[in-house]
């Protein structure tokens, strides 16, 4: 479904991005692993449109999506929950929800109400402003936008982090649910080991900007921990 070919990515003169190579196939979970500042965000930022690429090709379907403005990638059927969650303080959670509404391949003009049955919460809050939830249910929130959008790949940057350890297990839960029943197809940039290993089917390890191990996750032994993702 998505596969990343040859990719290099510059910031000023500095190279971030060395012939990154990665493929996602439909209907499977991938995690995007590596310890901090190895390029996980730059890459997703760059499969996004939200970072220009030097070379290489990033391709959605056999589309090669290099040429695209980043506002045409959620039409396409691609949803991104940014690191930070990045939602709207100070629109409702109603508000924040129906920003992903005109993306929508069938033009639908209400939220989906299956969001609402994964996220209970987010139902009982439509009027109170995304500012006033807590982190936990701001990530639901995020995760909720970028639902309503229709994709067939949700792409999540650290959905976990500073996330309370209930809302954690639940988010990991909504993931395999949406990729079970929807055939969904994910991809993640994830730090903790244990989340990965429970949602996740198949990892991608980068380092210093490149891709330096990936295989299905039962492949992810000790070794690999040891020299690329212990701290």
């Amino acid at each position: 479904m998505l596969r990343v070919e040859g990719l290099n990515q510059n910031y000023g003169q500095s190279r971030t991005l060395w012939e990154i190579g990665l493929e996602v196939p439909a209907g499977s979970r991938l995690c995007l692993m590596g310890r901090n500042g190895v390029g996980k965000t730059t890459l997703l930022n760059c499969i996004m449109g939200l970072l220009p690429i030097r070379s290489g090709a990033i391709r959605f379907d056999g589309e090669d999506l290099a040429g695209r403005p980043a506002e045409r990638r959620a039409p396409l059927g691609i949803g991104y929950v940014p690191q930070g969650r990045q939602i709207f303080p100070l629109l409702t959670v109603e508000e924040n929800l129906r920003v992903g509404l005109p993306a929508r391949q069938d033009r639908l003009k209400r939220i989906p109400e299956f969001i609402y049955e994964l996220f209970p919460v987010l139902g009982t809050m439509l009027k109170r402003r995304g500012g006033d939830l807590s982190g936990g249910q701001q990530q639901q929130l995020a995760i909720g936008r970028a639902l309503v959008v229709q994709p067939r790949l949700l792409i999540l940057d650290e959905p976990t982090e500073g996330i309370q350890p209930n809302i954690v297990h639940e988010i990991g839960e909504v993931i395999r649910k949406l990729n079970r029943d929807q055939n969904m197809t994910v991809l993640l940039v994830e730090q903790k080991l244990g989340f990965a290993r429970q949602v996740a089917d198949r990892f991608c390890i980068l380092d210093k900007g490149r891709a330096v191990a990936t295989g299905a996750m039962a492949e992810l032994d000790d070794r690999l921990v040891r020299h690329y993702l212990t701290v």
